[in-house]
This record gives C-alpha cells, sequence and structure tokens, in this order.
C-alpha cells in the first residue's frame, strides 16, 4: 500500500514537472545536442531546413583543430582577456566605492543610489549607440568640451577610431553601465554586517580607511567573487558593445604578427562573425570551446572561494 501510494505521489509530481521538462527539451536540451553535432559537420547555406541534415559532411573534430590553430582565435582571446583585465578589477572597485560613498548618511543620497543604478537597465545597443556619438570626433560631445576647454583632441579619429583606445573606451563604457548592479549588491552586503564590529574597532581605535580594510572588504568578498565570475562570463559573451560601438566592423585593423585583425575582435563577436559567414560547423565548434573556458574559469574561482571560506572557518 506505501509503495502504491509512493508511486501515485512521483507520478503526479512528475506529472507536474513535465511542462516544464518539455520546454526545456524544446527550447535548451534540443539546441545543445543539435549545435554539437553541428559542430562535427560542415554545413552549407544550402542547408535545407525540412531536411536540416541532408547535406552536412561529417568532418570530425576538424573545426575544433581549425579554431585551435588560427591566430585570429588567440588573438580574440587574448583581447578578451585584456578587456577582462580592464572591466572586472575596475568595476569592482567603482561599484564597491560607490556603495561606502552612499552607505554613509548623505543628502540625496536615494537619489543617487537610483541614478547611477539607471544605466544598468538601459538596453546595451541603445547605451552603445549614444556613447559613439559622444566618442564621435569633431562632431561628438567629448570632442566638442576638449575644444571647449581649449585642448586639442589627441586622437583624430577618435577613442572608437584608434587600435589602442577602441577597447579601453568600450570598456570604460561597460564599467559604467554594470557599476550600479554591483553598487547595490555591495550595499546589501555592507547593510548586513553587523555594526557592533566597527564600534569594537572604533573603541581599539581604528581610522575608517582600518575598518573598511579588515572589516568590511573581508566581509564581502562572496560579492566580490561572484561579480568576478559573472564578470569573466559576460567578457567572453560580450558582443552587443562590440557591435554598436564598432559599426559592426570589430573595431580599425592592426597587424599582428604580419597578419592584420581587427583591434576589439573580442571572441563573443567572433563567434558571431563566424556564423554570419556561414561557417555554422565552426560557429558551433567555438560556442563549445567557449562554454569550456567559462567552466573551468568558474570553477577556479569557486575553488578560491571554498579556500578562503575554509581558511576563515580555520582561524581562531
Amino acid at each position: 500500500m506505501e509503495k502504491g501510494k509512493k508511486w501515485k505521489e512521483n507520478l503526479v509530481a512528475y506529472g507536474l514537472l513535465s511542462p516544464f521538462l518539455l520546454l526545456f527539451t524544446v527550447f535548451l536540451a534540443f539546441p545543445i545536442f543539435y549545435s554539437l553535432w553541428l559542430s562535427l559537420h560542415k554545413a552549407t547555406l544550402f542547408t535545407s531546413w525540412y531536411h536540416p541534415f541532408s547535406d552536412m559532411k561529417y568532418v570530425g573534430l576538424a573545426h575544433y583543430k581549425e579554431i585551435l590553430t588560427s591566430s585570429e582565435f588567440w588573438w580574440s582571446l587574448f583581447l578578451t582577456l585584456c578587456y577582462g583585465f580592464l572591466t572586472i578589477p575596475t568595476g569592482i572597485f567603482v561599484s564597491l566605492l560607490l556603495a561606502l560613498l552612499l552607505h554613509n548618511k548623505l543628502p540625496g543620497k536615494n537619489f543617487l543610489r537610483s541614478a547611477y543604478f539607471l544605466p544598468n537597465v538601459l538596453d546595451l545597443f541603445v547605451l552603445g549607440t549614444i556613447w559613439v556619438m559622444i566618442f564621435s570626433p569633431k562632431y561628438g560631445l567629448l570632442d566638442q568640451l576638449f575644444r571647449y576647454l581649449g585642448i586639442v583632441p589627441f586622437i583624430e579619429d577618435g577613442l572608437l577610431g584608434n587600435p589602442w583606445t577602441v577597447l579601453p573606451a568600450i570598456a570604460f563604457v561597460m564599467v559604467l553601465k554594470g557599476a550600479g548592479f554591483g553598487m547595490i549588491l555591495f550595499l546589501t552586503a555592507i547593510q548586513n554586517i553587523s555594526p557592533s564590529l566597527y564600534e569594537a574597532a572604533e573603541i581599539d581605535g581604528a581610522t575608517w580607511w582600518q575598518k573598511t580594510w579588515h572589516i568590511t572588504i573581508p566581509l564581502v568578498k562572496p560579492i566580490t567573487i561572484f561579480l568576478v565570475i559573472t564578470g569573466t562570463i559576460a567578457c567572453l559573451t560580450a558582443f552587443t558593445e562590440v557591435y554598436a560601438m564598432t559599426s559592426n566592423t570589430g573595431g580599425p585593423t592592426v597587424q599582428v604578427f604580419g597578419r592584420t585583425l581587427k583591434s576589439a575582435n573580442l571572441i563573443g563577436y567572433y563567434l558571431y562573425r563566424n556564423f554570419a559567414d556561414a561557417f555554422y560547423g565552426r560557429a558551433a565548434a567555438l560556442s563549445f570551446i567557449l562554454l569550456g573556458i567559462a567552466l573551468v574559469i568558474s570553477a577556479l574561482n569557486m575553488m578560491v572561494l571554498q579556500e578562503r571560506r575554509q581558511k576563515d572557518v580555520e582561524k581562531p
């Protein structure tokens, strides 16, 4: 009787889960397996929509080998690494700084919190287009401001037209956009810190900087790790900002080891270009390579977080 009752309960549970499982299979599981299948085949524009496997040619791991031996792939990965070093530490620093400032009793702090968070809810393509107009040479707001102050613009083609400044310019915009989100997370974490810790530190004569360094920063460490992980994934999938701010060109060209490459061709944009150029199998293979990189980086971050937690527990 008990087994029959439990079987019925399980049947009801699976019945309630079936709509979700169906949607998961159709919209997530099937595309993943189809992409894996596609990465092992060569497909063309002439692939029939009604017979999607009819003219595919099995090539095995050829796409993966082609990508891993391509200088363009490694250049894109290097640019993505540089982009991550520009955005992740700077974004965390700005977010924490804003949180520390707005945690104090400042006039209009609620308005400032909303104002700093507002760019985070704007569409990325729209935001990128706005900054293209700001960075535009001769007619852009930044150029006009320089001329008004009597400063001759040091880059004739603008920040987005120079191969050495286009990536820092994009990173600057993304830091400003994401700082509001990190600020809210840090504010929440800081407000949950017990005031008694700060009171005890004040009794011991600790300064504001000492309290921040020895109390606040260690206790908001989980938020920092979370922002590192999400920032890493955002860098690996960065596409819209490059598409919008380089007018779908990947940035100005630059000579690297005798090859002409794009100066803002981040790995996410490189994936898009492969798909847009009808290299479907190679684009699918590249997506799985990116998935592997993201999983490895996330696992390393989690290991670091786990080790630090273990050390904190072992401390007397």
